[in-house]
């Protein structure tokens, strides 16, 4: 059975609680929890509370919980403090995804460069980019660590990262980040066994800058997983912006088989468009 999540990021709140609350109140009832917000005392009763409450269906992603020293998510990371950083808090998003019975935790792919907090999502200065071989080993090391400590209780997932066109010439055409589009995913495929869960958003980013075929990526990629974020963008940077029914992102999704895959949108825009683009969505899960 196919479902659709909404991501917490979609309104901005400093609890999460109150994103959920608003999210709730507006009709939506899976709800991805995703960076944003702060961390307090009584943050993971208030998750259980509301689940057992109110019937709403939780997932954990990538940044969440909030941790209490902002840092960037990176479990390729040289740099020993941000690696420890990174596997301790996936270790705390599993502990609470098996305690919320998630089912699912999704992490982004590393980095082959150590990225600045204020940077996160906007255009990188360029910077050198370490040992992709290391970068590749710590990577799989944490995989390795955190896939033992989900046991049978949290499948994880590895999220494709986008490679956007300002990055591309910050770094003079050489891709700074792990798993961005086919090769990438196969490069990594062939070092450790791994979900993908396949942004939609960021391939169509990355296949632009790498001069790649979007429906030939797309199809592919689709097809070895069963967990998809979902937004559109203008194709050179990742901008979250709505489905519309017209659109060329839309006429590619129709082609997909959507059965049995688990949804989240992460549309940055007032949430009438996030329930129209819902609504889109529906349609391809329910066809």
């Amino acid at each position: 059975m196919s479902m659709a999540f909404i991501s917490s990021s979609c309104v901005k709140h400093q609890k999460i609680i109150d994103a959920i609350r608003e999210l709730n109140a507006f009709g939506f009832n899976a709800i991805e929890l995703s960076g944003g917000t702060k961390p307090y005392k009584s943050m993971r009763e208030d998750l259980k509370t509301i689940k057992a409450n109110e019937g709403i269906d939780l997932m954990l992603h990538n940044y969440f919980p909030p941790p209490s020293e902002d840092f960037v998510l990176n479990l390729a990371s040289a740099n020993d403090k941000v690696y420890q950083q990174s596997v301790e808090h996936c270790k705390r998003a599993i502990e609470i995804s098996a305690e919320l019975e998630t089912g699912k935790f999704g992490f982004h792919a590393g980095f082959f460069i150590d990225i600045k907090v204020e940077e996160i999502g906007k255009k990188l200065s360029p910077s050198d980019i370490t040992d992709k071989n290391r970068a590749y080993d710590r990577f799989c090391e944490a995989h390795t660590i955190l896939t033992q400590i989900a046991g049978n209780d949290v499948q994880l997932y590895v999220e494709n990262n986008v490679f956007s066109h300002s990055n591309n010439a910050s770094f003079k055409g050489v891709n700074p980040l792990m798993l961005t589009n086919c090769e990438t995913y196969q490069e990594l495929k062939e070092r450790i066994d791994f979900k993908l869960l396949l942004d939609v958003a960021h391939l169509k980013v990355s296949c632009q800058t790498l001069k790649k075929d979007f429906t030939t990526e797309l199809q592919s990629l689709f097809n070895v997983s069963d967990y998809i974020h979902v937004s559109d963008n203008d194709g050179l940077h990742d901008t979250n912006n709505a489905i519309e029914l017209k659109s060329s992102l839309y006429q590619e999704l129709k082609q997909l088989n959507w059965s049995r895959k688990t949804v989240t949108l992460e549309i940055y825009e007032p949430l009438e468009k996030v329930k129209s683009s819902l609504e889109n969505i529906n349609l391809l899960l329910d066809a």
